[in-house]
């Protein structure tokens, strides 16, 4: 009976540790780049430079990645969509920038509080739609 205790106990202690694991990966993942994306600088943009249209642009930083569509009516931004988002969204955050961004036809504009990272990722997909 003691044997059988003892491998119920090294097999639970075994899934244990695999637990632990994986959440440490998973934690290491989900803060890879975190420093990196705060210090990431945005460029102002000019879109009365542009013809009218829709311009994409992306940002690629682990899960930060993200593309979107800047639609460009009469010198100005008009809309700005979701190509593909990042992997952790926040309920309205996107909207919050680009609504910014669209009152101020341009992406200097401050990062919403809490979500610096992310802001700055759909500020720097939009720089990359409007300079290319």
């Amino acid at each position: 009976m003691k044997k059988v205790m003892k491998k119920v106990l090294l097999a639970l202690l075994g899934v244990l540790a695999v637990i632990v694991l994986i959440g440490a990966a998973g934690m290491i993942y989900l803060s890879l780049g975190l420093n990196a994306g705060k210090k990431v600088a945005v460029s102002a943009v000019d879109p009365s430079a542009l013809s009218d249209g829709t311009y994409e642009g992306s940002y690629s930083a682990g899960r930060w990645s993200n593309k979107v569509a800047v639609s460009i009516e009469g010198g100005k931004i008009a809309d700005i969509k979701i190509l593909e988002d990042i992997l952790i969204v926040q309920p309205g955050l996107s909207d919050e920038v680009f609504g910014r961004v669209i009152d101020v036809q341009n992406t200097t504009v401050d990062a919403v509080s809490g979500a610096t990272v992310s802001s700055k990722a759909y500020l720097k997909s939009i720089e990359d739609a409007l300079t290319e």
